[in-house]
């Protein structure tokens, strides 16, 4: 048995391991998901919340944007409070200051130390203690104290007001991006207190039989009693020790391996005389619209990012009722993954024919109605999320047309469905495409089948977004929502892109195919072992199990091990610019593919296990240091990469068109040093300017206007504004590539490949 077939057996034993764990996991956050009661009563059996309350509660929070407003578990946008902690902490003063009134006649700062510390155990002893009762006929209710319902009705005023149009709290609603009438209805606010109100009790209840909370004791509020977890200590310590046992292994495993020489390059480019076929060409309109994406993206960028600073205002003009700050995130997070995955599935129909070198019967006409449909869908789904927040939809309406909530499943379910449907139909493309590859028995065979899993994975899991229904507890909803993020984007994209590259510089005859075999399926084989079971380290404190936490730190750490080598790659990559005097055609190509070796190490591996272990995320979950690893890891690594492969098939349609490639410098310059600079020296601060502050005060202070409104935070924010301009201008100037690409090929200006030629390009 051949090495190659040895390391395709680790990938299959990988998957079907992988997944037996997921799926055992989510098994369990199924069974001991936070409950949610029938009702929540009265010390005088007067009902506060029914369960009918809370799950349409839930559908309003979604309405509104749901994560893109603020956050609930940590999870969301990050210039809002994060509701939970929110919560807590009104109903902790507001419980304090009612029980020190009628003790003592005094509010609760006048108290000296020893009678405040002998009230805060008494508040813990009241809020913490679980008090499901299940009664005869099998329903089950939670008692509330006198005092805890007093408190809780002083904050669910709090918020009628805040959700609502009291003028006394505009001050607060422009410090949070917040529109005026953010749920006009005060019915439909009623139920958002209740949604809210569950969040907050489930991370303060422990579980049954437990001395920690359904989300494991965060947020971190001391007052209440939620402080780390043991788990959550022990198991960042062994993710750390795994981390650097695995980066040794890997370490040792490359330098005893053997590397095959480079080949020799061709005299000539190998692909310039290759034709594009009809459908190849119309593959260029994906491209055309992935830029267009982009461009759009990082305008509604700026716009969300200037709310943290003017609130509602965009310099003066009350921009957020017409576009509010949960519609631009919506937007902004949504078009990322649609110009990216644009770029990366015109990819896929650009080298499926060129692979197999047939061309399907019908298949440019089903590259154009493909490409209609995704038109219509991102326009469709921007519409309804729109309409959704801005209250016109009914509930039903807007969780089939309007907005979901959830962060980067944020379009409607019928758009839901609708991309599901484009993606089998891409796949089917694919599949017509590269079927002849397939039969074959060539040197790229085991490559070339990574590539179609990873296309059949691409097109089948999406649809794990579909197992979150309407009313679905918002633990099972995250275990859901992560499988689309992570496994979708994180996992099968990352073995697509691999396999994409390594076929690609084998055409170009820059390696063997002997190497990018072994590397394909070591490279995807590693990846895999860290980043299925790695999902988890999304769901530590989203009302999992504590055995989530195990799993998660251990996987997680190991996501960050083959990233210790990118460096290798990212120096060969840049070697190969230069291999042949024709690989001047692809240069900025491969610079794109150097940067996204250079944004793996930086975005996903240092930022990223910034983050990742437990005891890290514990305090620092959805401050600004997870905005810092989103940018620098999706923009970084899968965009940097979409517009290489953007620009590899482009060259290959384009064939003897001029580039102006002072356009692609331009762009390649700007769009970086203006990421480095976003990242740098604004986002990282902010985020560690947020973390100590939860750590002084409790994650309550570092999410409020008093620290995200603070004039160091704001001259922070305003720090973006170079690095935003750079990385605008960078997205101006691929525009302006491709322009006058297309105006070019409108007159096929010729470019004869020959040595003056190529020279006068440099």
């Amino acid at each position: 048995m051949n090495k190659n077939k040895i390391t395709a057996i680790a990938l299959l034993a990988v998957l079907i391991a992988s997944f037996t764990v997921l799926l055992s996991l989510g098994s369990d956050i199924y069974r001991e998901k936070p409950p949610i009661p029938n009702a929540y009563v009265g010390i005088n059996g007067q009902i506060i919340f029914t369960k009918d309350d809370i799950e349409q509660g839930q559908l309003v929070w979604r309405s509104m944007g749901g994560h893109q407003l603020g956050s609930v578990w940590g999870h969301g946008s990050y210039v809002a409070p994060d509701w939970t902690a929110d919560w807590l902490h009104r109903e902790a003063q507001a419980w304090l200051n009612i029980t020190a009134q009628h003790r003592y006649q005094k509010p609760f700062a006048a108290l000296d130390s020893e009678t405040q510390a002998g009230l805060e155990l008494a508040l813990r002893n009241d809020i913490r203690h679980n008090t499901v009762i299940e009664q005869a006929d099998g329903t089950t209710e939670v008692r509330l104290s006198a005092v805890r319902t007093a408190a809780v009705e002083q904050v669910a005023d709090h918020y009628l007001s805040l959700f609502g149009s009291d003028p006394e709290l505009s001050s607060l609603r422009e410090q949070y991006a917040m529109k005026e009438g953010t749920v006009p209805s005060l019915e439909r606010r009623t139920k958002l207190n209740a949604f809210l109100f569950w969040g907050a009790w489930a991370a303060i209840t422990e579980r049954p039989n437990e001395n920690y909370t359904y989300t494991n004791n965060w947020p971190f509020d001391p007052q209440l009693g939620n402080t780390p977890t043991s788990s959550n200590i022990v198991w960042s310590i062994l993710s750390i020790v795994t981390l650097i046992a695995g980066i040794g292994g890997l370490v040792w495993h490359h330098a005893g391996a053997k590397h095959d020489p480079l080949p020799k390059p061709a005299e000539q480019d190998p692909l310039f005389f290759t034709k594009p076929t009809k459908s190849q060409k119309a593959v260029t309109k994906y491209f055309v619209t992935a830029i267009g994406l982009f461009l759009l993206q990082i305008l509604l960028g700026g716009i969300t990012a200037h709310y943290a600073v003017e609130g509602q205002n965009f310099y003066g003009i009350p921009l957020a009722e017409i576009l509010p700050y949960s519609v631009t995130r919506t937007w902004h997070t949504q078009l990322a993954v649609f110009w990216i995955a644009t770029a990366w599935l015109g990819t896929g129909l650009y080298i499926a024919p060129a692979l197999s070198g047939h061309e399907p019967k019908f298949q440019r006409i089903g590259v154009n109605i493909l490409w209609a449909a995704l038109v219509v869908i991102v326009l469709g789904s921007m519409a309804g999320e729109w309409l959704g927040v801005q209250q016109y939809f009914d509930l039903d309406m807007n969780f089939l047309f309007g907005h979901q909530g959830y962060e980067y499943i944020d379009l409607g379910r019928v758009w839901q469905i609708l991309l599901l449907v484009g993606l089998f139909i891409w796949l089917a493309l694919v599949t017509a495409a590269i079927r002849p590859a397939l039969k074959k028995q060539g040197e790229m065979t085991p490559v070339i089948w990574v590539l179609y899993a990873s296309c059949v994975a691409i097109g089948l899991f999406y649809g794990a977004g579909l197992f979150m229904g309407k009313h679905t507890n918002l633990a099972v909803a995250e275990y859901w929502r992560w499988w689309v993020v992570h496994l979708w984007v994180e996992g099968f994209f990352e073995t697509f892109a691999t396999s994409v590259i390594a076929l690609m510089l084998v055409r170009l005859g820059l390696i063997r195919a002997r190497s990018a075999n072994a590397a394909v399926l070591f490279t995807t084989v590693i990846f895999l072992t860290g980043g299925l079971i790695g999902t988890l380290h999304h769901l530590y404190f989203t009302g999992a199990p504590t055995s989530v936490i195990a799993w998660g730190a251990i996987f997680s750490a190991l996501e960050v091990v083959p990233l210790a080598l990118i460096g290798f790659e990212a120096v060969e990559s840049y070697r190969m610019r230069s291999a042949a005097p024709w690989m001047i055609r692809y240069k900025w190509a491969i610079m794109f593919f150097v940067a996204t070796a250079f944004w793996n190490l930086i975005g996903a591996g240092v930022l990223g296990f910034l983050i990742n272990p437990p005891i890290a995320l514990y305090f620092i979950q959805g401050l600004n240091t997870t905005a810092t690893h989103a940018h620098a890891a999706f923009m970084g690594v899968y965009g940097m990469l979409g517009i290489g492969l953007m620009l590899f098939c482009l060259r290959g349609i384009s064939g003897s068109l001029v580039w102006n490639d002072s356009y692609l410098k331009g762009a390649f310059w700007t769009l970086n040093i203006g990421l480095a600079a976003m990242v740098f020296m604004s986002l990282l601060p902010v985020g560690l300017t947020q973390f100590f502050a939860v750590l002084e005060n409790g994650y309550w202070y570092g999410r409020s206007p008093e620290v995200i409104h603070s004039p160091l935070v704001e001259t922070l924010v305003w720090l973006r504004v170079p690095g935003d301009v750079l990385f605008g201008i960078g997205g101006i100037l691929l525009g302006l590539f491709l322009f006058d690409l297309l105006r070019k090929s409108l007159v096929k200006k010729p470019l004869t490949d020959t040595a003056e030629d190529l020279t006068a390009e440099v």
